[in-house]
């Protein structure tokens, strides 16, 4: 008996592991925007039950491939970082191994997923996964590493589209611009708290080659444009008070994030990072959603 509960123990803790590993709570930022941009897709109904599946399955492949291969090739910089030493790997409470099993695996269930879906999905499984899996290097020759990261995430929303279509429209392509802009401007704010160490150990980013003031305006740049995106897209959705009152409302929660955060003060940029955002995500999935349900546009 004492083995068996030892057994589940480990199985438990190796499975918190991988969970922290690959920030599975990070999911909410992205697979919002995937369900707006699916029932957006489909004017005169629903997606089909088998779609809502199989892109719920691309989207958690694709993004746990690419955070685990993250943690690998940053295994060396997060061991030296006091940030992020106690990450997983560098912490030595997962193997590398284990890790390289997470995105072999995650990388087959996104691939499956997309030829489940339809042939250009499956088709561009492969670009797409570059893009998700390059951004790991982009803080080794970019500063603009922030959009690379935005850019990654802004593919939710095209995929979703592709997904229930299966042909590109301009719609989901400026949702994707918004969601770009709005995960670069937060991860400009987020990057803060590694401006000296990027600086020391040769890492790009826009903190590190410009200062927190600069690095700042810029984020609120891109937050504004983000919110501009999310408006031309609520508009082509169909308008209406409830997803322009969204649109208004994630304006606010990034007002918010800024305040938080003026003057550099990283004691606030949890509360900034993952409150702020998570709601906005929530809140806009939410609300395009129930605008649906109500038939509204």
């Amino acid at each position: 008996m004492a083995a068996v509960t030892s057994g589940l123990e480990a199985v438990r803790t190796r499975v918190g592991e991988t969970a922290r590993l690959v920030m599975l709570q990070h999911t909410v930022f992205a697979l919002p925007f995937a369900v707006i941009s699916m029932i957006t897709a489909t004017p005169g109904g629903w997606p089909a039950a088998r779609v809502w599946w199989w892109v719920a399955v691309a989207m958690v492949g694709a993004r746990t491939a690419a955070m685990a291969f993250n943690r690998l090739v940053d295994e060396r910089i997060d061991a030296v970082n006091p940030r992020t030493a106690g990450r997983p790997l560098p912490a030595g409470t997962l193997s590398r191994s284990w890790a390289w099993g997470v995105v072999v695996t995650s990388t087959a269930l996104f691939v499956l997923a997309a030829g489940m879906l339809n042939r250009t999905c499956l088709l561009l499984a492969g670009p797409t996964l570059a893009v998700l899996l390059g951004y790991s290097y982009a803080k080794r020759f970019t500063s603009l590493a922030h959009l690379w990261l935005g850019s990654a995430l802004g593919l939710a929303p095209v995929g979703a589209w592709l997904a229930v279509t299966g042909s590109l429209s301009w719609a989901p392509v400026v949702l994707a611009a918004a969601v770009t802009c709005w995960v670069a401007g937060f991860d400009v704010i987020y990057s803060l708290q590694d401006e000296a160490f990027d600086r020391a150990h040769g890492l790009r980013s826009i903190p590190s080659r410009v200062g927190t003031r600069a690095a700042l305006t810029i984020a609120r740049v891109l937050h504004i444009a983000a919110v501009v995106g999310f408006f031309v897209f609520a508009v082509v959705a169909g308008g209406g008070p409830i997803r322009l009152g969204a649109v208004a409302a994630s304006a606010l929660l990034l007002a918010w994030q800024h305040r938080l955060v003026r003057e550099g003060r990283l004691d606030r940029i949890d509360a900034a990072f993952f409150t702020a955002n998570g709601t906005l995500s929530l809140l806009m999935g939410i609300a395009f959603l129930f605008a649906k349900m109500r038939g509204i546009g």
